[in-house]
């Protein structure tokens, strides 16, 4: 049964497949428990529910004897590193540039999940980040990849850029072996990041990243922080795009992750000018679309004061009076940095 799934899961575009026995998972409770108490989480409040979930896959679904976890791959067909040369432009991550992965992935675990049923039996549940499952530990118990000293999964096979999701079982089937560390010496991802987000290898403070200020954190991001974001406006790549597996990664076979005109390095004037209206055309079926108007264009201010484009000091400054107080705050911001 494992080889006739793992060759299905192929035939519907995932890059990778292996099995895991639905069960608790060895280390997480201890190290999700400690993150969320110190804080590490931010406003990430959602983090704190269900925390029994995340700690063990059978809790979430009692019936459940198997987990299908596939690896999908949105390999760029940029460097990130030398876009954040391009200062008057705005940089949006890798995995945010195309279509919203959600609904993509999602799609696959269905029909990878009712051909299971239709051959096998059981029943099946399918998740894409969109539930209370613990995706890369999880990824790591069945052998798809470890976590990297950054917190990612990282693949022999794929490197890093790829998405996680997985499909749940009543099925019985045998399961792969766990992956082990491969990041050695190695601390490339721990010494890239610009806002020191990581204050030990293999741990991680959200409220420092730059991938949760642009997409979690919903007020103003601290002072101290804005200086360091450069031209990022939605996530960050960097921890991913410096590790040296890469040298195996592919780049998405799928073209709806790949990016187009409204994602691909565009103009910070011509995203600031953007109101609730226009933000919600130019992003729909994006990933971009959820964090709104305001944050999104907050996130294209901090960039602006961070361009050096003294042209680009009269479009902050059409927005300090405007109606989102934290866009004005960072308008302001932007105004006395280019100033």
């Amino acid at each position: 049964m494992r080889g006739a799934v793992v060759e299905r899961a192929l035939q519907e575009g995932f890059s990778l497949c292996r099995v895991v026995r639905a069960g608790p998972l060895e280390g997480v409770p201890e190290g999700l428990r400690a993150f969320l108490a110190r804080g590490r989480h931010g406003e990430m409040g959602w983090m704190e529910r269900r925390v029994d979930w995340r700690e063990d896959p059978s809790v979430l679904w009692p019936e459940a004897k198997s987990v299908i976890v596939l690896g999908e791959s949105y390999g760029p067909e940029f460097d990130p590193m030398a876009a954040l040369e391009a200062r008057d432009r705005g940089l949006i991550s890798a995995y945010a540039r195309g279509r919203d992965y959600h609904d993509i992935v999602k799609k696959r675990l269905k029909r990878l999940g009712r051909w299971m049923i239709d051959e096998f039996g059981g029943e099946i549940k399918v998740f894409v980040d969109t539930a209370p499952v613990a995706e890369k530990p999880l990824a790591q118990a069945a052998g798809l990849g470890w976590q990297g000293k950054h917190t990612n999964l990282v693949s022999r096979d794929m490197g890093s850029w790829f998405f996680i999701g997985s499909v749940f079982t009543t099925l019985e089937i045998e399961p792969d072996p766990a992956e082990v560390d491969h990041c050695g010496i190695c601390r490339k991802c721990l010494d890239v990041c610009p806002t020191e987000a990581f204050p030990a290898p293999y741990q991680l403070d959200a409220r420092r990243c730059i991938s949760y200020l642009t997409i979690e954190h919903a007020g103003p991001v601290p002072e101290a922080l804005r200086g360091k974001m450069g031209n990022r406006i939605y996530g960050c790549d960097d921890c991913l795009a410096v590790c040296p597996w890469n040298k195996f990664a592919v780049e998405a076979a799928d073209m709806r992750y790949h990016g187009g005109t409204e994602t691909d390095l565009p103009a910070l004037e011509e995203l600031a000018a953007l109101d609730d209206a226009g933000f919600r055309a130019r992003f729909s079926g994006s990933p971009i679309k959820r964090i709104g108007r305001g944050r999104f264009v907050r996130n294209v201010l901090y960039a602006i004061g961070n361009s050096g484009a003294a042209r680009l000091r009269l479009v902050a400054q059409g927005l300090c009076e405007d109606d989102d107080p934290v866009v004005a705050d960072a308008a302001r911001w932007a105004v006395a940095r280019l100033g």
